[in-house]
């Protein structure tokens, strides 16, 4: 299901699929513009129970910030919830998720991320990767062992180096703070799509959708016409310009950001 919010904050549709191949979805989305919250969870697809460790950690996120906690403690309040859950639950043992979650203020952003679960800033001038993935192929990147060409493709690759929900290592969130502009927009997936769909091609499906519901469709069925191995989640979000579109530069965004006809 995909969703768009305008009334306050910014635009966002939101959309999750099972994909090609698995049976069912690890994945999870949350879309809270009351507290201008949205994330992204991936269920660890070797883990038991990805897809409780992806609900419940949303979930929490959701409930922390509700009580007043900033983004990284509600973070660390998530992987606190899932080992406290997996402690409790035999089946539930060695459960983990990613996680990627960005909280607006106005134009400016918080964005925050444990695992591969990725975001990008795209406009009329390209597509920029605002997180880094902490991953095994990554950390062969920098360390000038394997090509960023050669770790997209590497057998290894969905290989992760932290989880919420790694019992046996001491949690690392990575954060940044930004703007977004009027003419770009923010997206946060699992690489259930990044796994299938190149930078380019993300970039040329933005700047050729209708709507911001369009582009959530066109991105997740181009990802399972590219073969949907995984299971494939993404949230669009872009700021409603406040003056009319005449009397402010044109970008790539007027056509997405359009109402929608009655």
């Amino acid at each position: 299901m995909s969703i768009t919010h305008s009334a306050s904050g910014p635009a966002y549709a939101a959309l999750t699929a099972v994909g090609r191949v698995r049976q069912h979805n690890e994945d999870a989305i949350l879309c809270c513009p009351r507290f201008n919250l949205w994330a992204v969870a991936d269920g660890m697809g070797g883990h038991q129970r990805g897809e409780v460790a992806s609900a419940l950690a949303l979930k929490t996120l959701q409930s922390q910030l509700r009580r007043g906690e900033d983004l990284l403690g509600a973070i660390h309040g998530a992987n606190a919830a899932i080992l406290a859950a997996a402690s409790q639950d035999d089946s539930q043992r060695g459960m983990g998720t990613t996680l990627v979650a960005v909280c607006f203020s106005g134009a400016d952003f918080q964005l925050a991320w444990v695992g591969d679960s990725r975001a990008y800033r795209v406009g009329a001038s390209g597509i920029e990767q605002l997180s880094r993935d902490h991953s095994w192929v990554q950390a062969m990147v920098d360390a000038g062992r394997m090509t960023a060409e050669e770790a997209s493709c590497h057998p290894r690759r969905n290989i992760v180096t932290q989880c919420l929900g790694q019992a046996d290592q001491e949690l690392q969130v990575d954060q940044l703070h930004g703007r977004l502009g009027s003419g770009e927009l923010l997206l946060l997936c699992s690489d259930g799509l990044t796994g299938e769909l190149s930078d380019a091609e993300i970039q040329q499906l933005c700047a050729s959708a209708a709507t911001l519901d369009a582009l959530v469709d066109d991105l997740v069925e181009s990802a399972n016409r590219k073969g949907g191995k995984d299971n494939i989640s993404c949230i669009v979000l872009a700021l409603v310009a406040p003056a009319p579109a005449e009397e402010r530069p044109r970008s790539f965004l007027d056509k997405l950001l359009k109402p929608a006809k009655s």
